[in-house]
């Protein structure tokens, strides 16, 4: 199978990124955004900056969508639910699937509603996508970490592979996906969490002792749950995250510091809601994720005015 047609649905920052990088290889014609009939009349006649360059992006109302090849999931963990609504309509026997969320859970999710014959589980790491509004910046556009659980699976694997390669999108194919998700997922309840509870970007994060200090606490927290659910990580897996945030612009910041920004609900129950559910289920302590959930709820709560995009 050759994947010729793409389409993205959410249109944060990890979607405008994928998205640019498809169409400006391929062109338009391969590559579509596609939302709830609401969400399109809101941002039909928008226009999107990615680096300071306009781009011309198709959006698409689900309602009018057709099968593709291939469907990557790039909406926040809320709007999981949602976004397999709108997927409906592009979903086929061939499609591929990919996500491209936070937290651990969303391929679980997916292949309840799709199946898993072509799902393949994705990890996207070590990029620096800030969104604005309509615009996205970046320096560092990070890699995807790809897999599968099934050897049915591997043909959509396959294809997938062809795929990055002709877009020149940076991969690699993990042995182990699922060491490769939680990783993922020890890095986001670090920073993510750090940088909006503390206000502060990569760089203030990694060099201001105290908070470190937390940061660290709280992924060593993921560590020791992990381990009850079967999941290796390590001392050194600690160690390599750190080192992939020491390659991101220093004033940049996750997008839960870009949530708090724009007083927007953050993925927070992503991260620290899913590891207090773990420790209770294993009766550990996580006395860091504790402060940053309880602190999250207390920001949130004082938003004045609650939105989605």
């Amino acid at each position: 199978m050759i994947i010729q047609k793409t389409a993205i649905v959410g249109m944060g920052a990890l979607g405008l990124l994928y998205g640019e990088q498809i169409q400006k290889t391929l062109g338009k014609d391969h590559l579509c955004f596609v939302m709830d009939s609401a969400r399109y009349q809101r941002h039909k006649a928008e226009t999107y900056t990615i680096n300071g360059v306009p781009q011309d992006f198709t959006l698409l109302d689900a309602s009018q969508a057709t099968p593709v090849d291939l469907v990557i999931v790039a909406t926040k963990a809320s709007g999981l639910a949602a976004a397999m609504d709108v997927m409906a309509g592009l979903v086929a026997e061939h499609t591929i699937i990919i996500s491209v969320m936070n937290g651990i859970s969303s391929e679980q999710f997916l292949a309840e509603r799709f199946g898993d014959r072509n799902l393949v589980y994705c990890v996207a790491i070590g990029m620096d996508a800030m969104r604005d509004g309509h615009s996205l910046s970046y320096v560092n556009q990070g890699k995807l970490q790809i897999g599968i659980l099934k050897e049915e699976q591997q043909p959509a694997l396959t294809a997938l592979c062809q795929f990055l390669n002709r877009v020149g999108l940076a991969y690699t194919v993990e042995d182990d996906i699922l060491h490769a998700l939680w990783g993922k997922f020890l890095l986001n309840v670090g920073i993510n969490q750090t940088c909006m509870v503390y206000e502060t970007t990569y760089a203030g994060a990694l060099n201001t002792p105290h908070i470190f200090a937390t940061m660290s606490a709280a992924m060593h927290e993921v560590i020791t749950i992990a381990e009850k659910e079967g999941i290796h990580l390590t001392e050194q897996d600690f160690e390599q995250y750190i080192t992939v945030l020491r390659t991101l612009k220093p004033d940049g910041y996750p997008s839960m510091r870009q949530d708090a920004l724009a007083r927007r609900m953050s993925e927070v129950e992503l991260f620290a809601g899913t590891v207090l559910q773990l420790a209770a289920k294993h009766q550990v302590p996580t006395p860091a994720n504790a402060f940053f959930y309880q602190r999250i709820q207390e920001l949130e709560a004082g938003y004045s005015k609650r939105y989605n995009t």
